[in-house]
């Protein structure tokens, strides 16, 4: 399976830890009128890094800017990529919708504190309002992260938002582990790191990959 990914955020932080996939391409240029890029020698994964132009994006038209996107991504899948999996900023703007309005899936990590769960309602209300223009795009729902389980908080907003969107919360949780910022860090995956807590990290992350792939039924 071949897999882009495309890194819509100026942090920036998936192009940092798959930087040895950085296909040479960056991610503002997809946005433009006629994109230009080069994916024959590119592998098994594609990165299109983040860069400072991005943040120039919203400025754009959506319409123009969600159009040439789409067209973007219609020749990464002609080059023989199965995947193209996009990185958004946290907060709805241009590159945002324009990535939703792309989809064919969409799932949020979300944490489980205070600040996180006030903007759970918009987030949903968004999503429903992109899908009257992209009646493709399929909520595979909220993925709960950097779960401590030993803070009862933290199991009481789980519970709280598990009652509240049955649907919507994806049922493997990921766990506050140092070894996932060790290995995203590195650049390696979690499970290659030789320690107890990796190995429970592991677990839940291919059970959630697991999950979202049997809902993309890929």
């Amino acid at each position: 399976m071949k897999v882009a990914v495309i890194d819509l955020d100026t942090q920036g932080n998936a192009s940092f830890t798959l930087g040895e996939y950085d296909s040479g391409a960056l991610a503002s240029g997809l946005f433009d009128a006629v994109s230009q890029f080069d994916l024959a020698n590119a592998g098994g994964i594609a990165v299109f890094s983040a860069d400072a132009r991005l943040a120039d994006l919203e400025k754009l038209d959506l319409g123009a800017a969600a159009g040439a996107f789409k067209r973007s991504l219609a020749v990464i899948e002609a080059e023989g990529f199965d995947v193209c999996l996009i990185d958004t900023p946290p907060s709805l703007g241009v590159r945002m919708a324009a990535a939703l309005l792309s989809a064919d899936f969409a799932a949020s990590p979300i944490e489980l504190e205070a600040y996180s769960l006030q903007g759970i309602e918009k987030m949903v209300t968004t999503i429903a309002n992109i899908r009257r223009a992209n009646p493709a795009l399929k909520f595979l729902g909220m993925i709960p992260s950097k779960v401590d389980g030993r803070n009862p908080r933290h199991g009481q907003h789980l519970d709280e938002l598990t009652r509240a969107y049955p649907q919507l919360v994806i049922p493997t949780p990921i766990g506050n582990r140092s070894s996932v910022a060790d290995a995203l860090a590195s650049g390696v995956p979690v499970w290659s790191i030789k320690r107890t807590s990796a190995r429970k990290a592991a677990q839940e992350m291919r059970a959630m990959a697991r999950h979202i792939q049997e809902k993309m039924e890929i």
